[in-house]
């Protein structure tokens, strides 16, 4: 083999690799797919007249099917007509030999009504799915991917910093319904000089699961670019004008600010229609209810005021922050599920708390049809 050709392999194998790359992210026309597909229905059709008990006249419906994920409504009506023609020789084949002969069998393997509508049906059906993919705009081989790296950004966002020594953070979230997507997140850093303060949002975006899903990915990336960027009292009112130009339907969250003093163990907790923190003391064992003065929603008003509630965490002391899935019991006060869920979390203590922001969602609040976030923070 001389060099030439070796090189000419070398491009040939480039450029087939790069095609198929390009079409499966969407970004390479669709003849190739149409092709395929086309190239199936005249091989149906032969395998209908040889083998018609192998390969019914309803086999068509493969690559109606599968060109109404792949293709678009344009090139999926040509393969349409193609399809119906297929469909129509096969019925003058069999129709022809049902008449030829006394088999009766030619008229079991013809194209019966019920064939037809099936094919017909499963065509209306992929035409309709194809034109959703061309508004939406995301090819179906891609989109799949798309949501995929939506639900990891998300992770990463609500991932929290390394905190250093003497300091432990644990933080699990449950979308409802066993979903991708929940409407709470977490954002955090570790901010101001050194990174001696950590700062984290706990949110709740209104509705929950997928419907709150796209809202709450887009406020995390708001929320992240704005947490340490501006000083911790201007946190909530801009969140809360952020919210304000988005103009939506159900353009609500809560929010509770924590701002945490690494140095000394000082905090400070903002509220925006949360609930209360809860703090464990380690000296007593005893937990309190770390009730701020409640600010309005996000997203209801403009020039809402958000006022703070200090404490402080000392050697042992724990302080645990929730969304309401955890405690919402139905037909019962909010304090029931909250006295609850420190109950249960008294319960961790003998095997520390490290991993036990999971185990208190499965425990606690495992059943509840709504998305659920626990973070805890405690000073060792």
């Amino acid at each position: 083999m001389t060099a030439r050709l070796r090189t000419r392999l070398r491009r040939a194998r480039r450029t087939v690799r790069r095609t198929g790359v390009d079409y499966f992210r969407g970004a390479a026309p669709d003849w190739l797919a149409f092709a395929l597909f086309l190239a199936a229905v005249p091989l149906l059709v032969v395998l209908n007249i040889w083998i018609p008990a192998w390969v019914p006249p309803t086999s068509l419906v493969l690559p109606v099917l599968a060109g109404s994920l792949l293709l678009r409504p344009g090139t999926l009506v040509l393969l349409y007509a193609a399809a119906a023609v297929g469909l129509s020789t096969e019925s003058l084949i069999h129709t022809g030999e049902r008449v030829a002969s006394d088999n009766p069998d030619a008229y079991v393997y013809g194209v019966t009504p019920g064939a037809a509508l099936v094919v017909g049906a499963v065509g209306v059906a992929g035409l309709l799915l194809a034109q959703f993919r061309s508004r939406v705009g995301v090819p179906w081989r891609g989109g799949g991917t798309m949501l995929f790296d939506l639900r990891e950004r998300l992770r990463v966002q609500s991932q929290l910093p390394r905190l250093p020594e003497g300091w432990s953070a644990d933080m699990a979230l449950r979308p409802a319904g066993g979903q991708s997507f929940s409407g709470d997140f977490v954002v955090a850093a570790r901010t101001g000089p050194g990174g001696r303060t950590l700062e984290v949002v706990l949110a709740d975006v209104s509705g929950k699961g997928m419907d709150a899903g796209s809202r709450a990915l887009l406020l995390s990336g708001a929320f992240g670019g704005l947490l340490g960027s501006l000083p911790a009292h201007d946190f909530l009112p801009a969140a809360n004008g952020y919210l304000l130009r988005q103009e939506w339907e159900e353009g609500f969250a809560t929010a509770v600010h924590l701002v945490l003093d690494l140095d000394t163990g000082q905090y400070e907790l903002l509220s925006a229609g949360h609930l209360p923190g809860m703090q464990r003391h380690g000296g007593t064992g005893v937990w309190e209810a770390k009730e701020s003065e409640e600010g309005p929603l996000l997203g209801i008003y403009d020039g809402a005021k958000f006022e703070g509630l200090r404490g402080r965490l000392d050697s042992g002391d724990v302080l645990m922050l929730c969304t309401d899935g955890m405690v919402e019991i139905p037909g019962r006060d909010l304090a029931e599920g909250m006295d609850r869920l420190m109950g249960e979390a008294d319960r961790l203590v003998v095997n520390g708390f490290r991993g036990a922001a999971g185990r208190l969602i499965e425990t606690v609040a495992k059943d509840v049809n709504d998305d659920r976030a626990v973070l805890l923070v405690w000073r060792q």
